[in-house]
């Protein structure tokens, strides 16, 4: 199995319906590799209080397990350090190395497996891999992670009918620099990014993956450099064997360029060594002049000289060269949506939104109800261009829905208030109010619609994958458009429902009273707002969350009290609050909607859904 491979397998997964005692979720493949493959420990093994409950992926260095955290309750991915051409699984859990002579790369494996753990439970970033906890047993060590759900960058550009728009690029790289910045100030590098490394969660934030430490080293005692180097992505310093020849920042910033490189030319740059000799790579500046803005290519051009000293030496310094401002007018980049990376959710009072109407008069949402406020300035937006739909998973891209939660890594995992509770008292605490308790006996907090569009989510038809894809993750209030596209695996109806960045505000965003069709094709795609419609960021700061559902039949929601109010429907906070505590007990969720049968027919219930965010700045 390839390096790209493992990683794909490691982390591109589904996620379980439920956290129920035993599950067993299924995972594409995992089953038959398990059996095949003595080093996989069976499902159901327990590791102190970790039950396996289903194989993610078998890679040359290391197994990852879909594991249930019984402690806290909580799906978890645990990674466990098994070299497989130097080590076997002896006995039960035991791993023993397989000689004598292999013992001390083994053993330097298993510290660089353990270090690079220890490093990272050090950071607390978003787009860093977190690492709850890892310890050392049984011959080997083990490192427990959130379980993320995703693909990777590479997979979401092999997609894309095109290059990505320079707002696109710009909106995976900050995160990404914000990241590095965090490890950097304590001078610790990642040294491995590629298209590969970075996963694009299902809520459109991207992921640094783990550092691969242990597979560099033993790599670098079992084989060839240029195997264990990405040629194109690794600037020249990682060559070196001279210990004097420094790595450093801008050893990642060069990587990091080269990603962008690849994004936009279509393949990766000319390898370092090859270039240190005679460089014949064409600068961005050429290859994509006219459809980036100067600056951008100029700032990556430079992050990908071959010499070290002429690199940008610091993350703050290619920020300096990124912030350039071109002349107006200097082309961005024609847009090419996939997911946008995710920014932390903003605080704000109130919400509003502009939107234009088919009669060109601008409206905005306040209080639940529409009121004319002024001419609208400019005409309907065009549509956006699309991409093919994407076959299966969560891609900045992802094959799954995007999610949402406000500090959540991905759309499953839990909250710290909510780790330690298993499934039925999640949905009482989503459910409750604060100061009340539920039949358990635990206390509840205020209805919140924001976890009711996470329950939609989690009720969904795992097989039927749904994406959605904002064009901006970000969006300048007054001057900014929402737009997004979602893709579905199956046809259907499509409904998105909205709640405000204050929470106040519940509303069936789509089909609204401006367009009403709302069908969409097997593996295909919409673009929304549609021409006739268009919403602009109102303000005031905060996250706009949604939720998409794609139903084979059509829903309706009166039954969670849907308010026909113009051009959207709302569902009133005091009335929702009280339905949705009604139908806790049936464990349903009436703002999925109901399905409507024709006469005479039995329709499935099930659902695809996505969960999104776009956030308003000032």
């Amino acid at each position: 199995m390839s390096e790209s491979e493992e990683y794909e397998r490691t982390w591109v997964v589904r996620q379980p319906a439920s956290p129920s005692p035993s599950p067993q979720p299924a995972v594409a493949g995992a089953a038959g590799e398990a059996d095949a493959n003595s080093n996989a420990l069976p499902l159901g093994t327990r590791i102190g209080e970790f039950e396996i409950v289903n194989l993610v992926g078998i890679g040359g260095f290391g197994i990852v397990y879909l594991a249930h955290d019984h402690s806290l309750g909580r799906y978890v991915a645990l990674k466990e350090y098994m070299p497989s051409s130097l080590a076997a699984r002896v006995e039960g859990l035991t791993v023993a190395v397989k000689s004598a002579r292999l013992a001390e790369t083994f053993a330097i494996g298993l510290r660089s497996f353990v270090n690079e753990a220890r490093i990272l439970a050090q950071f607390d970033h978003r787009s860093l891999v977190k690492v709850y906890r890892f310890w050392e047993g049984n011959g080997t060590a083990y490192m427990v992670m959130p379980f993320y759900e995703g693909v990777t960058l590479r997979q979401t550009l092999q997609k894309m009918p095109g290059p990505p728009s320079e707002e696109w690029l710009r909106a995976l790289i900050d995160p990404l620099l914000d990241a590095l910045e965090v490890i950097h100030h304590d001078n610790c590098f990642h040294r491995d990014i590629a298209p590969d490394n970075i996963l694009l969660l299902a809520d459109g934030r991207p992921l640094l993956l783990d550092f691969g430490a242990a597979r560099r080293v033993i790599g670098d005692r079992t084989q060839a450099l240029t195997v264990i180097l990405k040629p194109g992505y690794a600037p020249l310093e990682q060559y070196a064997e001279d210990p004097h020849v420094k790595q450093g920042a801008w050893t990642d910033i060069y990587a990091l360029a080269a990603v962008v490189y690849n994004a936009i030319t279509c393949r990766p740059p000319m390898a370092s060594v090859a270039r240190s000799i005679n460089d014949t790579m064409v600068p961005l500046s050429k290859a994509a002049a006219g459809r980036y803005s100067t600056a951008f290519l100029q700032a990556m051009d430079r992050a990908l000289a071959v010499r070290p000293e002429d690199r940008p030496r610091s993350v703050a310094e290619f920020r300096a060269l990124l912030a350039v401002q071109d002349t107006p007018g200097t082309p961005a980049g024609k847009s090419s949506p996939t997911a946008s990376p995710q920014a932390p959710a903003a605080k704000g009072k109130g919400r509003a939104m502009w939107l234009v109407g088919i009669a060109g008069t601008a409206l905005a949402i306040a209080g639940g109800a529409f009121y004319t406020l002024r001419s609208a300035p400019d005409a309907p937006s065009r549509p956006l261009e699309v991409a093919p739909a994407k076959s299966s998973p969560e891609t900045p891209p992802a094959a799954a829905g995007t999610a949402v939660p406000q500090s959540a890594p991905g759309a499953e995992i839990q909250t710290a208030e909510r780790k330690s509770l298993n499934e039925q008292q999640l949905v009482d605490v989503l459910l409750g109010k604060d100061g009340t308790t539920n039949p358990s006996g635990n206390a509840v907090k205020p209805f919140d619609p924001v976890d009711v569009l996470q329950d939609i989510y989690r009720q969904r038809d795992h097989e039927h994958v749904v994406t959605v894809v904002p064009e901006k993750a970000k969006v300048r209030i007054g001057q900014d458009k929402l737009r997004f596209r979602i893709t579905s695996l199956k046809p259907g109806y499509v409904y998105i429902l909205m709640v405000g960045t204050d929470n106040n505000h519940f509303n069936l965003l789509f089909p609204n009273a401006f367009d009403a069709d709302n069908g969409i094709g097997g593996d295909g795609d919409l673009s929304l707002p549609r021409p006739g419609w268009a919403m602009t960021a109102g303000g005031p700061p905060g996250s706009n969350r949604f939720v998409a559902i794609v139903s084979e039949n059509r829903r309706d929601f009166s039954a969670a009290g849907l308010k026909k109010v113009d051009p959207f429907a709302e569902f009133p906070l005091k009335l929702a609050e009280r339905i949705a505590r009604e139908a806790r007990a049936e464990g349903g969720n009436p703002f999925a909607g109901k399905v409507v049968c024709p006469t005479g027919r039995t329709c499935s219930s099930s659902y695809g859904a996505a969960l999104f965010v776009i956030d308003e700045v000032d």
